[in-house]
């Protein structure tokens, strides 16, 4: 039973401080306590436990325009967080976690703000029919959470960019995002402010729970704690290095030849490669071939393989050129 509540909201727009935070309040969360955590990423793509990322996000594109990839715990699809989206986090032990309670304080929260809120299926809030909130769930031993976002004011076009999935061939065995209509909730009560939804939530936090709630405080070990998780958040192998076996095929057509190139990839780094291409050049396959075995499976590397491989500078350009072109 729920006797405490505390709010905690992070000051950080960093995704890898903010969903270790998550898990570190998570782990110590005490028997009959509940936390709303409010957070925020910026210029963030956030993907699902299983899912592949060079599947559900543009990573070149969102890391060039200064953006960044993150992983969280819970299942489901990839959402894109700037500074005009709100997340919370609902966490508790698994005993006093209750699903329709938690919703309703979202519901609540923008009554507040004079909008009317449904829940659509197992993951999904709308207003005005339309989507502004995503949720995903996870659990441990002995703890849950339940965590989601707000669209108050995201930027829709760099949504759909981000999130689009890429031009190349890909067969994955993750979970595939489903794309629905969305809504920012500004455009429902204009005026509306992140600091105004962080109230608004606080605010509907006490009143569904029947409590006060008071202000969480970090201390100088828990930070400790954080920044360890977020190294093992920000990391490469964390991101990438999931076992999400997958395929890929780009093919196109040069002065100099056609070319079909297919990559087996495990763990993010490529396996096996095979190059079809009527090109006058007999090496051609065999040199691709061997530049790609064992690079990462990413654009940077791949471009740089063939570089530094013995093709002409032409071949080397055009294939460059069309692996840029992929949305690795």
């Amino acid at each position: 039973m729920i006797t405490k509540l505390h709010v905690f909201e992070s000051t950080a727009f960093d995704p890898y401080f903010n969903l270790a935070t998550e898990k570190h309040l998570m782990d110590i969360t005490p028997p009959g306590v509940c936390v709303l955590y409010l957070w925020q990423n910026q210029n963030t793509v956030v993907i699902g436990k299983n899912q592949n990322a060079w599947l559900e996000c543009r990573t070149s594109l969102l890391e060039e325009e200064g953006g960044k990839l993150a992983r969280r715990l819970s299942g489901g699809g990839a959402v894109f967080h700037d500074l005009g989206n709100l997340n919370f986090t609902f966490i508790m032990r698994k005993e006093d976690y209750d699903l329709d309670k938690q919703v309703a304080v979202i519901q609540r929260a923008c009554a507040l703000a004079g909008i009317t809120a449904e829940k659509s299926g197992r993951n999904d809030l709308l207003a005005d029919g339309r989507k502004f909130s995503g949720n995903a769930f996870y659990q441990n031993a002995t703890h849950a959470y339940h965590h989601g976002t707000l669209m108050v004011d995201v930027d829709k076009e760099k949504l759909g960019r981000y999130l689009s999935p890429p031009k190349a061939k890909l067969e994955a065995k993750g979970v595939a995002s489903v794309r629905s209509r969305v809504v920012n909730l500004k455009e429902l009560s204009p005026g509306l402010t992140i600091a105004a939804m962080k109230q608004h939530m606080a605010k509907a936090f006490a009143e569904v729970y029947g409590g006060a709630a008071a202000a969480l405080k970090l201390t100088d070990a828990d930070l400790a704690a954080i920044t360890e998780l977020k190294e093992k958040y920000s990391s490469w192998e964390y991101l990438f290095g999931t076992p999400l076996p997958f395929s890929f095929a780009c093919e196109a057509h040069f002065p100099w030849g056609h070319i079909h190139l297919q990559l087996e990839a495990k763990n993010g780094i490529v396996t096996g490669a095979k190059v079809y291409s009527d090109s006058m050049d007999w090496t051609l396959s065999n040199i691709v071939e061997a530049a790609f075995v064992g690079c990462r499976f990413e654009t940077v590397a791949l471009i740089s393989a063939l570089q530094q491989s013995p093709l002409s500078a032409e071949i080397s350009a055009d294939l460059c050129q069309m692996l840029s072109m992929q949305n690795l």
